[in-house]
């Protein structure tokens, strides 16, 4: 997420509009997979079947979002790409909930790891598991808020050969990590 946010903030018009989109998907993501991982639906993971379809699945929108982040990146280059591919926050919204939910880290993540660490309070009131994920929610708003500001910041210096780099960076990123991950689901 760190790489996609950063790509749409230099990218976009309405840089700190569209960075604090994303932080509240990612956000919202967090919240909505903690509230699974505290419900237990992290078991249902451990299944070999179901585990392979996510993964692969998961792949394929990741690879998806790496090559359409690079053709941005090569349509904007020939001075291509629509006003709605860089300034709109209702699609980096989009953009960011799928990349969160999908990507594997974050479901072993906040489905299985998230619940071994909270405390038992958690486990047990409905009230403590609240609370757990209340703070699960700002800490991840004030980090990705605060991140994607500091790169709206920063866009003023950047020149449009370096928002190219990242547009090709961050999609090859994307690509290799969905092989990887497809690899990984296969393996498994």
């Amino acid at each position: 997420m760190t790489l996609l946010i950063v790509r749409s903030v230099l990218r976009g018009r309405r840089a700190v509009a569209v960075g604090l989109t994303m932080a509240g998907a990612v956000a919202f993501v967090d919240v909505l997979y903690g509230t699974l991982g505290l419900a237990g639906v992290g078991r249902l993971l451990e299944g070999g079947a179901l585990r392979l379809v996510l993964g692969l699945v998961s792949a394929a929108i990741l690879v998806a979002i790496g090559v359409r982040t690079v053709w941005i990146g090569f349509r904007a280059r020939l001075g291509l790409e629509g006003a709605d591919e860089v300034a709109a926050p209702r699609r980096a919204f989009l953009t960011a909930v799928a990349a969160t939910a999908l990507n594997p880290l974050t479901i072993a993540l906040w489905t299985v790891s998230f619940p071994a660490a909270a405390p038992d309070s958690a486990r047990g009131s409905i009230g403590h598991a609240s609370e757990l994920l209340v703070g699960v929610a700002l800490g991840t708003l004030t980090w990705y808020c605060g991140f994607s500001s500091v790169v709206a910041l920063a866009r003023r210096r950047v020149g449009d050969r370096l928002v190219r780099a990242v547009d090709a960076a961050t999609g090859l990123g994307l690509v290799a990590f969905g092989g990887v991950l497809a690899y990984r689901a296969a393996a498994d």
